[in-house]
């Protein structure tokens, strides 16, 4: 969106929702292991939360990620992922078995530790595939 919407219920509206939804995704990112949600719904709230942005504010927008920087978060959420995974293999364990991380901690916190890192991935993956996919369909043509 290059043109923000000038009216004062949207910029109204906007900065008291933007903050919260937000904040719930991160909350959801957070609780994923013991609760419904993870990854992927936390960067659809996260996404979503940038592209409301964008909608009202166009190109003044405060969290402008253009559709090239979002490309590259993308690659990066795909990365941690797979990282994680092969990390697991390379520790003697199985692909995803986070147990085997050699840290100065429980098994169980270091299988919460590696699902945490997963989630990371997957939540910058999601978010910044709804961007680009919104940069994509709101780009004008030059």
């Amino acid at each position: 969106m290059n043109k923000e919407y000038d009216s004062i219920i949207l910029s109204t509206a906007y900065r008291y929702f933007i903050p919260f939804i937000m904040i719930y995704g991160v909350y959801v990112l957070m609780n994923g292991e013991y609760s419904p949600g993870g990854g992927f719904q936390a960067g659809a709230l996260l996404g979503i939360a940038i592209v409301l942005d964008k909608l009202v504010w166009g190109e003044k927008a405060i969290l402008n990620i253009s559709g090239a920087t979002a490309l590259i978060l993308a690659g990066i959420g795909t990365f941690i992922y797979a990282l994680i995974g092969v990390l697991t293999m390379v520790f003697k364990g199985n692909y995803l078995a986070y147990g085997v991380f050699p840290l100065a901690m429980t098994e169980v916190e270091r299988h919460a530790l590696g699902i945490l890192g997963i989630e990371i991935g997957v939540t910058i993956c999601v978010m910044a595939t709804i961007i680009v996919i919104f940069d994509s369909l709101t780009r004008r043509e030059e």
